[in-house]
């Protein structure tokens, strides 16, 4: 080891820059105490972390300009996707990576969400979080109402639920022009067979199956709370105010743990809420569905992708990769997944799997138990979205959902009160200009 050392140490130094979405401060020292670490064991190397709002990452790497891209990111799915269509991702070393790591070490289905039609990988499977509706099991046996898992059941338990006399609420789902919006949408429109291309690569939001299922969100959206809504709504949940929302596994820790869910307990985030005490119960009250059915049964999550850039210094993309490695390695991969319990499911089957995973230092997970873990995790071999359909991949889908069009469009529709035929029509229209540059 020695002698490694001191031929790292002759080498030229070479610096790299990591973009990550991990922009909670909290978050941010445990990571770098990881690449602390790294720097150590890699003398030759020195690492820039760079935390970046998801939604500000296009902007950001326009405004770097090529000088100053990053050589390794962590990112949602569909963006790497996007960044790849771009010409910005360095596919043959995300493969070298993925044979680094071993393919086989993935766990099954999480591999084939960052792959292209033709094999290539656009990064590698980071870490997962699985997302659907999770509800009030207690409230739904009393009223004799079956669990939230299909479209019939969703909208009739969010009508019964509601009362806005006493600032209760059926349903939470997302209504501002953002990505939780799509990913709400999404996961209800593939459980009624809607895409947004066809088989042919056309369009498709013209099709029965998609306006079906943005008249069946506007009818929810009159059983969330009024105005723009985003996930903060989450707040009348933890607040005993709603029986159901949209949410990923970011939300275990707020619903096991009181100093987490402090924030959601005040009455600063909305006027209508008075603030309250932390319900210890409601995590064993709070059931999860991560499948939803109405013509298919689908599932929904985000895949979070290590996805290492081309760069014109060979030495900044062996970095990357290298770096991209130890992030993997079990004794670092599991701290680094520990910094937000349950939003962080990991991706590599024995770590998922591991007592050492489950046992995270908040005790998120062993509220759970390894059981329910598992469980939120099977749903990932089911997700489906608007990236791929029957097995082919549809990059321009990510260049789509970068730029919030079908947030935008819902918006208009559930919020300005917009007419669906006409915005469905001005979507489908700026998608195409879009996509045809």
């Amino acid at each position: 080891n020695g002698q490694q050392g001191a031929e790292a140490g002759s080498e030229e130094p070479v610096e790299i820059q990591f973009w990550t979405r991990q922009t909670q401060s909290e978050r941010q020292e445990q990571i770098q105490a990881l690449i602390d670490v790294f720097e150590v064991l890699n003398p030759g190397i020195t690492v820039t972390m760079l935390p970046v709002e998801e939604n500000d990452f296009p902007a950001q790497l326009a405004a770097a300009g090529e000088a100053n891209r990053p050589n390794l990111i962590e990112i949602q799915g569909y963006y790497a996707m996007s960044f790849n269509e771009e010409g910005l991702v360095d596919s043959k070393a995300n493969g070298e990576l993925a044979d680094m790591i071993g393919k086989n070490e993935f766990y099954p289905g999480s591999l084939d969400y960052v792959k292209m039609s033709d094999g290539s990988l656009y990064g590698v499977p980071f870490h997962f979080s699985a997302q659907g509706f999770w509800y009030r099991k207690d409230w739904f046996a009393e009223a004799g109402l079956d669990a939230p898992d299909s479209w019939e059941n969703i909208l009739k338990a969010a009508e019964y639920f509601t009362d806005p006399a006493n600032k209760q609420y059926g349903i939470l789902i997302g209504t501002k022009p953002e990505g939780y919006t799509q990913q709400v949408f999404t996961h209800l429109a593939t459980a009624n067979g809607a895409h947004l291309f066809d088989n042919d690569g056309n369009l498709a939001l013209s099709s029965p199956e998609f306006r079906e299922a943005v008249a069946y969100y506007k009818e929810l959206s009159k059983y969330t709370p009024p105005g723009p809504q985003t996930w903060r709504a989450r707040d009348y949940y933890i607040q005993g105010k709603m029986a159901m929302f949209y949410y990923s596994t970011f939300i275990m820790d707020d619903l096991s743990l009181a100093d987490v869910a402090a924030s959601s307990l005040s009455s600063e985030n909305f006027g209508d809420l008075t603030g309250g005490e932390f319900d210890e119960n409601l995590v064993n009250n709070t059931g999860f569905i991560s499948l939803i059915n109405n013509e298919e049964t689908t599932g929904y999550g985000e895949v979070m992708a290590l996805s290492v850039f081309k760069s014109a210094d060979d030495r900044k993309t062996e970095a990357a990769k290298k770096l991209a490695e130890f992030f993997m390695t079990d004794e670092n991969y599991i701290p680094y997944l520990h910094v937000a319990p349950g939003g962080m499911l990991a991706t590599k089957t024995s770590v998922l799997e591991s007592n050492e995973f489950i046992n995270d230092p908040k005790g998120v997970y062993a509220n759970y138990g390894q059981e329910k873990i598992m469980e939120i995790a099977g749903g990932l071999g089911d997700i489906k979205d608007f990236l791929k359909k029957d097995g082919m991949v549809y990059p321009d889908s990510a260049t789509i959902l970068a730029k919030n069009i079908l947030a935008q469009m819902l918006y208009n529709i559930t919020i300005e009160n917009k007419d669906i035929d006409a915005e469905i029509a001005s979507a489908e229209a700026e998608m195409s200009k879009l996509i045809s540059k």
